[in-house]
């Protein structure tokens, strides 16, 4: 079940980020992940529009939206990977937005290609601020 989530889940939904990050982004050191907890957890998702899929009481995924077009965050715990989890919560805010915009890092080869199948397209490369690895931006935008 897709619902927004309650303030008494971020626990929860940090722990997915923080695992997911870290397993994910492998070619990024994990003291990187950990140094930015603090920040999502206090500032992004208190902005943010955030999805939880829950299934027998369980978070198994989110996606977190930032101005309504911007998805700052969209992560499924890797035992629950490729059952379409990450899709149904696209696909959830596809429905309620007109157009979406992402940032994915370039060597997130799994990822890169998930937004492509998802309709997503390339609208430039750019190094991310932060981080300073390259990363694309991409955007989908609700046909007619």
């Amino acid at each position: 079940m897709i619902k927004e989530f309650e303030k008494f889940e971020i626990e929860e939904i940090m722990d997915i980020w923080l695992k997911t990050n870290i397993i994910a982004h492998s070619f990024i050191p994990e003291k990187y992940w950990i140094k930015n907890y603090n920040l999502v957890k206090g500032e992004y998702i208190p902005v943010s529009t955030t999805f939880v899929y829950k299934e027998d009481s369980i978070i198994k995924g989110f996606i977190s939206i930032v101005n309504n077009s911007f998805i700052g965050a969209l992560f499924v715990l890797e035992d629950y990977e490729g059952q379409g989890i990450g899709q149904k919560l696209l696909n959830h805010c596809k429905s309620l937005y007109s157009s979406l915009e992402l940032a994915v890092y370039i060597e997130n080869i799994s990822s890169v290609n998930f937004y492509k199948h998802c309709g997503f397209v390339v609208k430039k490369e750019q190094q991310n601020e932060d981080s300073g690895f390259m990363e694309y931006i991409m955007t989908w935008v609700k046909k007619q």
